[in-house]
This record gives structure tokens, sequence and C-alpha cells, in this order.
């Protein structure tokens, strides 16, 4: 990935959707990584079915991962 962009977060679908969904909210654009969606497209199995991975700009990315513990952070309450 590129040296500009910082990796956020890792793991599931949904976890990664809800993520994704605040970054916007907030103003913060995030490139997802999908590896077996790449992989289904180029015919090839991964075995990360299911993983995402969240990438932000460096400039966003205290702010990004402030968000995240706060997202986590409700979801282990629960």
């Amino acid at each position: 990935m590129n040296s500009d962009y910082n990796h956020i977060f890792s793991g599931n679908f949904i976890i990664a959707s809800r993520i994704i969904a605040e970054l916007k909210l907030s103003g913060i654009n995030p490139i997802v990584k999908d590896e077996s969606e790449s992989g289904r497209l180029a015919g090839f199995a991964s075995p990360m079915q299911g993983d995402l991975e969240i990438y932000v700009q460096l400039t966003e990315a205290d702010k990004a991962k402030n968000l995240v513990q706060k997202i986590l952070a409700a979801i282990d309450s629960q």
C-alpha cells in the first residue's frame, strides 16, 4: 500500500462496514482492501474469507484510529 496511507483496521465484513460508514460520516474517505473479493475476481481462492483491511491517509490516521477504538469499545460493551 502507498506510504501515504496508514492501516487502521482488519476484521470481518460487518464491523468493517460500520467503521467505513462512520469514517465517511466524519469526512474521512477510507481505502478498503478485500483480499477474498480480489481473489474471486481473479479466479483464485483466498484464505481470508470476509476479512477487510481499512486504510486512511496519514493526515487523518489519528482521528480515524480514535473513531475505530470507540466503535470497537461500543461493540464490546454490548
